[in-house]
């Protein structure tokens, strides 16, 4: 061990959820190479175990280079007791007791917060996760990987002894977090893992904000994470205690994946867009009253409604074109390019107010919901459509003039 070894039990960090960056090496005290989170509550019987199965493990592999950091979650049963009893015995373990937060992912945060590993990893303390996969995954770090997952979705990998329902609901959170999250959740085959490695460079400094049980798909979305590799593993039944896994759990994930795609959309400028076309209405419905009303000049409803319908377009792009996406705008000047933004927004507005019509038929003939409310309903996923390929395709910036 280090000559100069911290106390086994170690305060709880508080504020924002940041992984600092690896500490300076001081006198006596050699940086880690791994630090390996285990996340636990009411993991009294299994903790002596899991402890020296990793110790027997990594001793030979990296001795004197690693630390085990036990974070519970002020266990009943006193979880965080049994493991300080065993720091005699095992001078590489450390022990958190957390009594004014709870979670499994703020657990193995904070357990990274006070790690001194270059490498930060987790595993279950219940025995689900096979310990000696660590020495697979520790070869992937060492070949250059920046984060390893153990997948119970590649070869060599698999579940024990699974309910139907429980592999149908593992299977069907995949698929939302693709459709949801593609760039993010598409970059592995088993997102639900709990069980892996990461470099600290890849996710120092950067903020997380995870929800329930799933830290992984935190760490692929807001981390700085090159290339990814992959170990199959068999997810073990419990010998001892209880299964956490609660329908809470896939709430949370879906909950989770909501949160980390609404991060990465460009919430400002979509209401920007919204209040843009919030203004199109008055101007639509100005247009028409003096274009269509007996009072005024009193043409046919069809003719005025196109026009005022046009206008507001017009409207909308000019507002958007100087507000919305003006950051964009200034990279594509001149007459002839803004008219070329112009074609291409209003062709997008013509298609939305198709797919407006048809949706709205739809919801008001196929499924019998309320005209107003169909409508609203038909009017909000436009909107969507509306703004997000205005800013894929309206204003993509496609020529640059020469420096």
């Amino acid at each position: 061990m280090n000559e100069s070894s911290p106390t086994p039990l170690v305060p709880v960090p508080m504020g924002a959820a940041i992984v600092p960056p690896l500490p300076k090496a001081t006198e006596g005290v050699r940086p880690l190479r791994l630090s390996l989170i285990l996340p636990t509550y009411t993991e009294s019987e299994n903790i002596e175990a899991i402890v020296g199965k990793l110790t027997a493990l990594l001793d030979p592999t990296l001795p004197n280079a690693y630390e085990l950091i036990v974070v519970d979650d002020d266990s009943p049963d006193k979880t965080w007791e049994v493991a300080l009893a065993l720091s005699d015995r095992y001078p590489q373990l450390r022990v958190m007791r957390r009594q004014s937060e709870r979670g499994l992912s703020t657990a193995v945060i904070r357990g990274w917060q006070v790690a001194r590993g270059e490498v930060l990893g987790v595993i279950d303390a219940d025995l689900q996760h096979p310990p000696e996969v660590l020495l697979k995954m520790i070869a992937e770090i060492e070949e250059g990987a920046d984060l390893v997952v153990a997948s119970r979705h590649i070869e060599g990998g698999g579940v024990s002894d699974w309910s139907f329902i429980r592999r149908f609901l593992s299977r069907g959170a995949q698929v939302l977090g693709l459709i949801l999250l593609p760039g993010v959740v598409g970059r592995v085959s088993d997102p639900m893992s709990g069980y892996f490695m990461v470099r600290r460079s890849a996710i120092a400094h950067r903020e997380m904000n995870p929800i329930g049980y799933k830290i992984l798909i935190e760490v692929l979305g807001r981390g700085e994470i090159g290339d990814v590799a992959e170990v199959g593993y068999v997810f073990q039944e419990r010998s001892v205690g209880e299964s956490k896994v609660t329908w809470r759990q896939y709430v949370d994930y879906i909950g989770h994946l909501i949160r980390l795609r609404t991060s990465r959309w460009p919430i400002v400028r979509f209401f920007c867009f919204c209040a843009v076309g919030f203004s199109g209405v008055f101007v639509d419905m100005a247009v028409l009253y003096l274009l269509s009303d007996p009072s005024t000049l009193g043409w046919g409803l069809t003719r005025s409604k196109a026009i005022a319908a046009e206008i507001a377009i017009i409207n909308n792009f000019l507002w958007n074109d100087a507000w919305t996406f003006a950051d964009m705008s200034q990279k594509q000047k001149g007459w002839r390019k803004r008219f070329k933004r112009l074609l291409k927004f209003n062709s997008v507005c013509l298609l939305g107010l198709v797919l407006n019509i048809l949706l709205l038929n739809l919801l008001f003939n196929q499924f019998g919901l309320n005209r107003y409310l169909a409508n609203l309903i038909a009017i909000a996923a436009v909107t969507l459509w509306n703004f997000w390929l205005n800013l894929k395709l309206s204003w993509r910036v496609t020529e640059v003039e020469p420096e």
